[in-house]
């Protein structure tokens, strides 16, 4: 054992593990007192005003925090409604813009079927004339012959 001032140093007895010690604080004075609290602090004593006071201000936090709640959930409903009123016209947009390709699409083969059609009554009525041109060539040959 060993004595440092307000400080006692005990050895315990020694392990293969190594050593262990128990130290022990003295009081700074013989006669000073050691103070345990052996009981929680006092609280202060509480008033029916203070306890009014502490309610009313829990009151007032909580609608407070439901207020903020409420406001949060009105920005995520308006949220919701900007996004399902952009998807609308994005659909509506797209539905416009598919009707409009189709329209330019069929107005094309229409063009189209028209211009060949036109080709071909062309087409024909070269053949008819040309037709017609060897029969009357072929009535004059016959014609002469006779």
């Amino acid at each position: 054992m060993a004595n440092f001032g307000d400080i006692q140093v005990k050895e315990l007895n020694k392990r293969a593990s190594g050593q262990a010690f128990e130290v022990i604080l003295r009081p700074s004075t013989p006669d000073a007192k050691v103070e345990f609290p052996l009981s929680p602090a006092k609280k202060k004593e509480t008033s029916l005003d203070g306890i009014k006071k502490r309610l009313e201000a829990a009151e007032e936090r909580r609608r407070s925090h439901e207020a903020e709640v409420l406001k949060h959930l009105a920005e995520k409903r308006e949220h919701e409604k900007e996004v399902l009123q952009k998807a609308f016209e994005e659909s509506c947009n797209f539905s416009k813009s598919a009707q409009e390709k189709l329209e330019k699409k069929m107005e094309a083969n229409k063009e189209n079927r028209t211009a060949r059609m036109a080709a071909l009554n062309e087409k024909f009525k070269e053949k008819d004339k040309k037709l017609e041109e060897v029969r009357k060539n072929k009535e004059a040959m016959k014609e002469m012959e006779n």
